[in-house]
């Protein structure tokens, strides 16, 4: 098709008017990045990172919250008072509040949603201050669940739950830049990135964090800051480790222990984490930690494409261990369990959620029978096997010692 004169000159008056209402001076540049970085929100990265950020949206990350005001399909169920209490009172018993005084909230009361693959939980707003609300609406179970019923609006969300849900949170004044784990959660405040042009590439870069490129300490920090349990070193009171950016120790700002020094409530008898945010906790306790295997050695953050598996590990169960785990003995348990299910074993389920968003291990640490036998709250590997579910605990450590037992003999006389 032939195009016109005229038709060609409005297109680049158009096109010059567009670059210079995109495009940015000199003066304005140089004032920016003379000013303390600032987060700018995600919208701002698509520009030039499309792809990455269209690979983004596909995760949890993008979706740890979602605005209830501007979005009502957010909510994965409908706020049906009589349904929720009646679900209520098939757990009475283990409620610390009667079911009739549970606070259900009303769909105009609601904020945001919390949560959108196993359980969704909403937030709500009491005396300007934002708490969890407490109920919340198992997905996999189709059922409604108490949440804190005690207690609920004792505990700020702003300073419990925050600065893992968003990004950009003032703790002060209570707000937050984005919400949702936006691309600056993981990649530092991105206004000086910004606001600089393609052609300073070098200087560009310097200005952002991309933890691919970090040292395998620094880089398993960034998750840690939040895949684990601790607290706030510069802000009494906060459960996230405020002033904290990607790129920096961890240390400084989050007193985040080894679950061997937790309070019993959220550790087991042996050392081992047993609640949910405690990833980093256990896999400081683990060989792969000593041997710097990370989190991005098994899980990715995002990629171009959809994910090949729901916990963005990069194969699917045992096949992501065999990536580097050769199994190349068959003695002890290896005699029996020929299929190679290294994470029933290894990784044993620890703390119970919805179906499949019951948290593994991330010690790496095989929990035998006699774990159980010696303290009944430390689950054991044998029988989050449906096969062993009911068994008997001493019958089961026996045959375990007993398979040891023969097939370390059996080693030795071959030698």
């Amino acid at each position: 098709m032939k195009i016109s004169g005229w038709a060609r000159l409005a297109f680049t008056v158009l096109l010059v008017a567009f670059l210079a209402g995109c495009g940015r001076g000199p003066d304005e540049v140089k004032k920016v990045v003379s000013e303390p970085k600032t987060y700018v929100g995600s919208e701002q990265c698509k520009m030039c990172h499309l792809e990455h950020y269209d690979s983004w949206r596909g995760t949890l990350h993008s979706r740890t919250i979602q605005d209830v005001t501007q979005n009502l399909d957010a909510m994965a169920a409908t706020m049906n008072p009589e349904a929720i209490r009646a679900d209520l009172r098939k757990m009475e018993k283990d409620l610390k509040v009667p079911v009739d005084d549970i606070y259900i909230p009303e769909v105009e009361d609601l904020k945001y949603t919390i949560g959108v693959q196993w359980k969704q939980g909403y937030i709500v707003e009491k005396e300007g201050t934002l708490y969890v609300a407490p109920i919340e609406y198992d997905i996999w179970e189709n059922s409604w669940l108490a949440y804190r019923e005690d207690d609920w609006d004792k505990r700020s969300w702003i300073k419990d739950c925050s600065g893992c849900h968003t990004t950009g949170v003032d703790v002060e004044k209570g707000t937050f830049v984005e919400g949702r784990v936006g691309c600056e959660a993981c990649h530092g405040p991105g206004s000086h990135h910004v606001v600089l042009p393609k052609t300073a590439i070098f200087d560009k870069r310097t200005t952002i964090v991309n933890p691919a490129t970090l040292p395998a300490g620094l880089r398993t920090q960034v998750c840690g800051s939040c895949h684990s349990t601790g607290v706030s070193t510069m802000v009494k009171d906060v459960a996230w480790p405020v002033g904290y950016r990607s790129g920096r120790a961890l240390g400084p700002y989050f007193d985040s222990p080894y679950p061997a020094n937790m309070d019993a409530k959220i550790a087991f008898a042996n050392g081992l984490a047993q609640g949910h945010h405690q990833e980093y906790n256990a896999w400081k306790l683990s060989t792969h930690a000593k041997e710097g295997v990370t989190c991005t050695s098994c899980h990715f953050v995002h990629q171009l494409g959809v994910a090949p598996t729901q916990f963005q590990t990069m194969g699917s169960g045992s096949e992501q261990c065999l990536r580097c785990h050769r199994v190349i003995n068959t003695n002890q348990a290896h005699s029996i369990h020929s299929f190679a299910n290294c994470v029933g074993c290894h990784m044993p389920r620890i703390v119970e959620s919805a179906e499949s968003g019951n948290t593994h291990s991330h010690a790496f640490v095989t929990l035998l029978p006699k774990e159980t036998l010696q303290n009944p709250r430390v689950p054991n590997s044998c029988q989050t096997c449906h096969k062993h579910k009911d068994a008997d605990l001493a019958t089961l450590q026996q045959v375990f010692d007993g398979l040891a037992k023969k097939t370390l003999l059996g080693v030795h006389r071959t030698r």
